[in-house]
């Protein structure tokens, strides 16, 4: 490894790190780089610790993301035991089904634009990127045995029973009726009284056809559609699907699409298929029903369902007792942190340890424990290695026991140091990444967030680690040390992670409702409640949070290259008309002094479509915008038939051609003509001049025909893989007759062409 190499590799949030966020926000939006994980924490086969540099989650997937220096695939330039060790890492991601993803430093410094291609082809235009939630509770559910009971009768318990389970936030069960007492229509039943979209899947058509007239005759006031074979009816209220094809196809479907799911024969769902769609729908409510399942055990279908369908959020957590309530104090400190460098979810390193590994903010820590708790046993996150021993030793020069603790130590060191922490001989923990990789003590009382930290992921994480349950433990006191920042550089913070604008200290913050409802009443009394009375709190302090988080407000906004997929113009005209303030954005994020990413609310993009006479692209029309195209095809030139019928020969099944695949089609073509003694262009045509180059047709190509499809986006010229896409929307919706009628369309158009040319 180079000097410069090992430079970029030196620290957590290295140079390396910094410089593939970035790329990764040009490439999906810097709103979506808040997806990604870096150093996420996993063991491999062996069960040794390990950290994969990013993890994140798109659709039913994981997906790691691994930046190498140059040599760690050259076996005659490491040690084989570095070589082989690296192999093993990547293996057992692999083995957790986890797909897994390489670039090298160098890539992303002298080839970003490959970079970001490759990112797009490997996890597509459009991912549905997820939070990782892997410190949540499994959510409650119950398997209700209805098997003996009368039809109507059984129907009745059944419905009150799944009522009386959603009422205490319950949000998963297994419906266990015998075959013929009607479990389909008591299904049918509870999604009508919860009244939100619903997805039925059974495994066979026979199945999924009985379910959808149940439907229909059942909620005959609503839509009901098929998604199985053939028939293609997502956008149906009510959608009963093979899970085959559901599995298939779960692009075209939201992740929050569906507030009730349906599993029919749910005895089949440790199978792969099942688990891939449990994992990626997040319904309100998941109804597995069964008749005589196949496993004796009913508890571990429902452990199936629980531990692979949507996760419970924290505060519902908390609300079902499977997590402790947060308490809140928060520290002022006079950190700066306004001129702090930072990407999409991270500070850069080096800016943020010339602000924070300061002795003022350090021993301010330190004091902070001591005025506040008491010899409680507190784990305090920290900013690297070097900022968690620097605020051990503080610590013990106090006469606390503290030890500061990372992944960078030895297993058994790092175990000897947790162990003592469980058994208070330490009672601080100085936390540098380690407390991330699944690691807890449930009898941790309190969390130092000292680690200014823009990711919710991390931060949430890191709150996860505090909230297990422990007799005698009333809640979980977070202290929050807040730095002065920028609207847009703000660390996250208790009370930005739950949107909570008001701040009393010590005060519930994440709480059973009638808790918080509770203390709320004792606040306005000026009266400290009774969990509080060991800390020095005032009961009349109340302070107002500001909770702005543009990472949210982005979420729901449309990104400008997202504006520009939507409208029928091209990019260049919504860049000039942004920068002349014909378009003003809703939203301006500034990530540096040139360069800002800028965002569109839904009203926004109809106001600006109207006004301008442009028509609005989405997914449910753009392929029938694309079937306009080809019918009222205007030609200056043979050349756009041409490129299409060089697509529909070439193309893979995801609607990829390469294209010096296109370049060989219209030589050919052209080619065929001149030896047939045809009339081959137009005389100014370089096909009709002959001589040319295959560079001379690429650019002719990319610069006549394929401009006007590229503008209405519908092709795509990946530059630097030589590849030119139909778009996904457009192609995977594109059937057999469709494709014969472009092919039919275009032979009619070159001959109509060539007839007046001739």
């Amino acid at each position: 490894m180079t000097s410069g190499d090992k430079a970029l590799r030196s620290a957590s949030g290295s140079v390396a790190e910094d410089l593939f966020i970035e790329l990764f926000s040009e490439a999906f939006g810097a709103e979506k780089a808040g997806y990604l994980y870096s150093q996420y924490p996993f063991y491999d086969i062996y069960q040794n610790s390990r950290y994969a540099d990013f993890v994140l989650e798109s659709g039913a997937k994981r997906i790691a993301i691994e930046i190498d220096d140059e040599t760690s695939h050259n076996k005659s330039l490491v040690s084989s035991n570095k070589f082989y060790d690296d192999l093993l890492k990547q293996n057992s991601m692999v083995y957790l089904g986890w797909d897994v993803y390489r670039w090298a430093v160098r890539q992303l410094q002298l080839q970003p634009d490959a970079v970001k291609d490759e990112l797009l082809v490997f996890l597509g235009r459009r991912p549905q990127f997820r939070e990782i939630e892997d410190y949540l509770p499994t959510q409650r559910g119950q398997a209700l045995n209805g098997e003996n009971l009368e039809l109507k009768e059984h129907q009745k318990e059944a419905l009150a029973a799944l009522q009386s389970m959603r009422a205490k936030h319950e949000s998963i069960a297994l419906l266990y009726h015998a075959t013929g007492t009607g479990k389909t229509v008591t299904a049918v039943m509870d999604a009508k009284s919860c009244g939100g979209r619903v997805l039925f899947l059974a495994h066979t058509q026979e199945l999924v056809k009985q379910a959808a007239d149940t439907f229909s005759s059942l909620w005959h006031e609503v839509s009901t559609g098929r998604y199985m074979d053939i028939v293609k009816e997502p956008n149906s209220h009510v959608v009963c699907g093979s899970i085959q094809s559901v599995a298939l196809h779960l692009e075209d479907f939201r992740d929050d699409a569906f507030d009730y799911l349906i599993i029919d024969e749910a005895h089949h769902a440790a199978a792969e298929t099942y688990q891939k769609v449990l994992a990626y729908f997040k319904p309100k409510f998941t109804l597995g029903l069964t008749a005589t399942p196949e496993r004796t055990d009913d508890k571990s279908i429902l452990d199936i369902f629980k531990n692979t369908a949507h996760r419970l959020d924290i505060q519902t957590a908390v609300e079902l007792g499977e997590l402790v309530p947060i308490r809140c104090i928060r520290i002022h400190t006079n950190i700066d942190l306004t001129k702090v460098r930072f990407n999409s979810v991270q500070y850069n390193i080096r800016d943020l340890e010339s602000k924070i590994y300061v002795p003022e903010r350090n021993k301010l820590i330190v004091d902070t424990w001591l005025q506040y708790v008491k010899n409680k046993r507190t784990v305090v996150f920290c900013a690297s290695v070097k900022h968690a021993e620097q605020i051990a030793a503080l610590f013990r020069e106090a006469g606390i026991s503290a030890a500061a603790v990372s992944g960078g130590m030895k297993p058994s060191e790092r175990r000897e140091f947790q162990d003592r922490f469980v058994d208070r001989d330490i009672t601080v923990l100085c936390a540098c990444d380690l407390l991330n990789e699944g690691w807890d003590c449930p009898e941790t009382e309190v969390l130092f967030m000292a680690r200014p930290t823009m990711s919710k992921v991390l931060y949430t994480q890191q709150l996860g680690r505090g909230m297990r349950l422990f007799e005698g433990k009333e809640s979980l006191m977070v202290f929050d040390f807040v730095d002065n920042a920028s609207v847009y550089n703000m660390p996250q913070s208790l009370h930005r992670l739950f949107k909570l604008k008001e701040y009393r200290p010590g005060e519930l913050a994440v709480a059973p409702q009638g808790s918080r409802a509770a203390e709320a009443d004792l606040y306005a009394k000026g009266e400290k409640p009774e969990a509080l009375i060991d800390w020095p709190v005032d009961a009349t302090d109340y302070e107002l949070v500001d909770i702005f988080n543009w990472q949210e407000e982005a979420e729901g906004m449309i990104s400008q290259m997202e504006f520009v997929r939507r409208v029928d113009v091209q990019a260049e005209t919504i860049e000039k008309y942004v920068r002349e303030g014909r378009i003003v954005p809703d939203l301006i994020v500034p990530m540096s002094e040139h360069r800002t990413f800028k965002y569109f609310k839904e009203e926004t993009l109809q106001k600006y479509a109207e006004e301008f006479g442009w028509k609005i692209i989405d997914d449910s029309n753009r392929k029938e915008m694309f079937m306009e195209m080809i019918r009222r095809m205007d030609m200056s030139y043979s050349y756009k038939p041409v490129l299409i019928k060089a697509i529909l020969a070439h193309a893979d099944e995801k609607g990829r051609v390469r294209l010096d695949n296109i370049v060989s089609y219209f030589r050919s073509f052209y080619e065929s003509r001149r030896a047939a003694g045809l009339t081959v262009e137009k005389p100014a045509s370089i096909f009709a001049k002959g001589g040319y180059t295959d560079k001379e047709a690429e650019r002719n190509i990319l610069a006549n025909p394929f401009k006007r499809f590229e503008d209405m986006q519908m092709l795509r010229h990946t530059k630097t893989l030589g590849i030119i896409q139909i778009d996904e929307a457009v192609w995977k919706h594109l059937s057999d007759d469709e494709r014969s009628e472009i092919e039919r369309i275009c032979d009619e158009k070159l001959k109509l062409y060539f007839e007046r040319t001739e």
